[in-house]
């Protein structure tokens, strides 16, 4: 393979995943797993600036993207099955042992998969990919009221987070100069999020949410256990996960390196290239 990336989908136990990859396979993997309301488009810039170094793998999760996202009736929309079916991806497609590059909900399903298998993980990178309270924002607050009290008001109270502009929002909140924010991502990332049944989905996995805050004391268990090498790249303006959450690391891991960059949520959107050499440094060493 080469710098150019590969399309393709895979049957997972019946289930299609989409994945980019790119790069020589007999070289490190890294697994780059998104977030909210993204898909592995959000690598687009990344893969081609660590392709020469690296094996590069970014899936697109159950109900994003151009993975498949049945009906809620014939799925369960969990973060628990988000990550078991990544997991099983990997070993379908024959990664052993990889890096994970983990952003948003990319955090609890690749620390999910760092619990069920811990010997699998050779780093980590956390870019704006929480593990602890301390690391979320102010905008969580309607979030958080819909997981005390999930009654119809408080679920309808967040489906403005699924429109265009509460989309568009998460790309340039906090990033100074918003003209450099190319719309593709975020019109992109509309268009996937407006399809018939998709708002339903999404709005449960806000619910279920509450999960992954639960298990945030067995990942740092795991940090302090296993002591996997941790790289933190945060845009330090991002509302939704602070930096304060980026800092935490460093209470379980104190060797983790921290960089905050001067931008928001979605960091590769304004600095792929540093992130880039920041991981090539990172994995290197």
């Amino acid at each position: 393979m080469d710098h150019h990336p590969t399309y393709r989908s895979v049957d997972v136990d019946g289930f299609d995943i989409f994945y980019r990859e790119a790069g020589d396979p007999a070289k490190p993997t890294i697994l780059l797993l998104h977030g909210f309301p993204s898909s592995s488009h959000m690598f687009r810039e990344l893969i081609p600036l660590l392709a020469d170094h690296f094996h590069l793998v970014a899936p697109d999760l159950p109900g994003f993207g151009r993975s498949a996202f049945p009906a809620q009736g014939s799925f369960h929309y969990s973060f628990e099955t988000i990550a078991h079916k990544i997991e099983r991806f990997t070993e379908i497609i024959g990664l052993q042992r990889f890096a994970i590059y983990i952003f948003d909900y990319g955090a609890p399903t690749g620390l999910r998969m760092a619990l069920s298998h811990p010997e699998r993980i050779t780093a980590i990178i956390s870019q704006n990919g929480n593990a602890y309270d301390d690391g979320f924002g102010t905008v969580w607050e309607p979030i958080q009221r819909y997981w005390r009290d999930p009654s119809r008001a408080n679920r309808e109270a967040l489906r403005g987070e699924l429109g265009t502009e509460g989309i568009r929002q998460q790309y340039v909140h906090g990033v100074p100069d918003p003209s450099l924010i190319s719309p593709d991502g975020w019109t992109l990332d509309a268009c996937y999020t407006q399809r018939p049944g998709i708002d339903d989905i999404m709005l449960d996995l806000f619910r279920d949410y509450r999960t992954n805050a639960a298990l945030y004391p067995d990942f740092q268990r795991y940090f302090r256990d296993h002591k996997p090498p941790l790289l933190a790249i945060w845009g330090k303006n991002d509302p939704i996960f602070v930096p304060a959450g980026a800092l935490a690391f460093k209470r379980d891991l104190p060797d983790a390196q921290v960089h905050l960059l001067d931008t928001g949520h979605f960091a590769l959107e304004t600095h792929a290239v540093e992130i880039a050499t920041r991981i090539t440094t990172f994995l290197s060493a």
